[in-house]
């Protein structure tokens, strides 16, 4: 498909002759300029498509599938619209496209060559004048040689190269500039071919999924969503590397409200990336804006679960003896020792715990309304015991409900009141995306915007200066921007006829 209007002049006339094979005729028409067009915008439409209709690989998905119709529902996931990128017809598409700019370029490309590699370089003062860019200058009082002298400087200070023949009754000076401009459609038919492969890349290898990390995981799955007409289905994908979660932890902007979207500056995971073939371990952060990138696989921040949590906890523990206080911090799975020796590891937060009848600690719901921290207590010698801390304002209701004084003796009595905590939601998910077309995608997009850009910013410009004794003629043309060749080409005139003057 060529993209330049050079090229298409240059294009070999299509043989309409009877005896031309049914192959050649089919070659001919997947390889022709228009056909090339047609299938561009077939891809542009079919590219915005899958910007408007939501994508199957997306958290969102199943919201946005349960709010379309029926008929919606039929049709597009018939056509393959809820994955257009993946779809049988796409690749097809890219396919086909690539094969016309690869004919294309190969039908056109030799005629374009030879225009590059054989240059006039005689020409006759008529051949000058008919140009469609020409000047002529008149000085009769100077001599051939120094009219060569002065035209052939003057040539090389407007940025042209010179090659000089001399003839017995005249001299042509053939000077040109910008001859790659000619070959700028090839330099755009290769960025689109290096897109079209990285997005074939994509398309066929490329996965996207999910993973819930909570501290204290290990995961080596992802979680791919699978859209199957009528029904929206996970599945699960093997990583060849496993994923710790090492912290979690979530910036608020009012610490005294919930872990809402609203209230959130910044989700943030560590997680230990450890590589099963090589070993290879490291160690990541990432948050809101910053991913990260690991044996091709690329860790974005996707949501994060709605259940409070916390990720350290605060609390004063109060002896039996009633002596020796203290106020003790344990962080998320962690664990920490008192003076006189006893372990004290956090196991579970609950954010509005409840307790039943039969003196069960549970769930009420995901706010923070009643925030209760579930401990083990290891004595000195061993023993191991459950706890529970409550907040002050819970422990204070204990005397206007017996049967919750007798359950909290039970869970470990009051020698745990919880005095503060850090929110944070119980699990984050991380949206993990391995895309092998992508680094080939970044560079044909480079290539073809610094393609576009050289052959829309310059041109091929062309000028046969032929010098007679007291005549000089100059013709010449250019592939674009023409003014600017105009320009030029009379600057060059004004320094043959007063060499001071330009």
């Amino acid at each position: 498909m060529a993209t330049s209007k050079e090229i298409t002049e240059a294009a070999p006339q299509a043989k309409t002759a009877p005896g031309v094979s049914i192959i050649d005729r089919f070659l001919g028409f997947i390889s022709s300029v228009p056909f090339g067009v047609v299938l561009l915008v077939i891809l542009i439409v079919f590219a915005m498509i899958g910007m408007l209709i939501q994508q199957q690989e997306l958290e969102t998905f199943r919201d946005y599938y349960a709010k379309l119709t029926p008929a919606e529902r039929l049709v597009y996931g018939s056509l393959g619209f809820f994955n257009i990128y993946h779809v049988w017809y796409f690749n097809l598409l890219l396919l086909v496209l690539s094969l016309n700019i690869i004919l294309a370029s190969i039908d056109y490309f030799p005629k374009t060559w030879m225009n590059i590699r054989r240059k006039k370089l005689k020409a006759s003062p008529t051949f000058a004048q008919s140009q469609k860019v020409k000047d002529l200058v008149e000085a009769p009082k100077t001599s051939r040689r120094e009219l060569v002298e002065r035209a052939a400087k003057a040539a090389r200070a407007q940025g042209f190269k010179t090659r000089i023949t001399e003839d017995e009754n005249q001299t042509t000076i053939f000077a040109e500039k910008g001859t790659w401009n000619r070959l700028g459609a090839y330099y755009i038919h290769a960025g689109l071919l290096t897109i079209f492969l990285g997005g074939f890349l994509t398309s066929t290898r490329g996965v996207t999924g999910g993973m819930w990390l909570e501290p204290g995981k290990v995961e080596n799955q992802m979680m791919k969503q699978v859209f199957d007409l009528g029904e929206v289905r996970s599945i699960d994908l093997n990583l060849p590397f496993e994923v710790e979660c090492l912290d979690i932890q979530q910036r608020l902007i009012d610490k005294n409200k919930g872990i809402e979207t609203p209230n959130t500056l910044d989700w943030l995971t560590k997680v230990r990336l450890r590589d099963k073939e090589t070993g290879r371990v490291e160690e990541a952060l990432i948050h809101m804006n910053k991913p990260y990138d690991f044996r091709g696989y690329r860790f974005f921040q996707a949501s994060f679960q709605q259940v409070g949590s916390a990720r350290s906890i605060v609390l004063d523990y109060n002896p039996p003896s009633g002596q020796g206080q203290q106020n003790i911090a344990i962080n998320r799975n962690g664990e920490t020792k008192l003076a006189d020796g006893t372990k004290v590891r956090y196991v579970e937060f609950l954010c509005d715990a409840q307790i039943d009848r039969s003196g069960r600690v549970g769930l009420a719901s995901g706010e923070y309304n009643n925030p209760a921290a579930h401990l083990e207590v290891i004595s000195p010698n061993g023993e191991r015991r459950e706890a529970w801390a409550f907040n002050q304002a819970f422990i204070n209701r204990l005397e206007s409900a017996p049967f919750l004084k007798t359950s909290v003796q039970n869970l470990g009595g009051t020698q745990f009141v919880l005095k503060d905590f850090e929110k944070v939601s119980a699990a984050h998910m991380l949206s993990i995306q391995y895309d092998p077309g992508s680094t080939v995608f970044y560079i044909g997009s480079a290539l073809l915007g610094a393609a576009l850009l050289a052959t829309f910013l310059f041109a091929h410009q062309r000028l046969w200066i032929v010098v007679e004794d007291g005549k000089v003629h100059l013709g010449g043309d250019a592939n674009r921007n023409r003014l600017g060749f105009e320009d030029r080409v009379k600057k060059i005139a004004a320094r043959i006829r007063e060499p001071r003057t330009a």
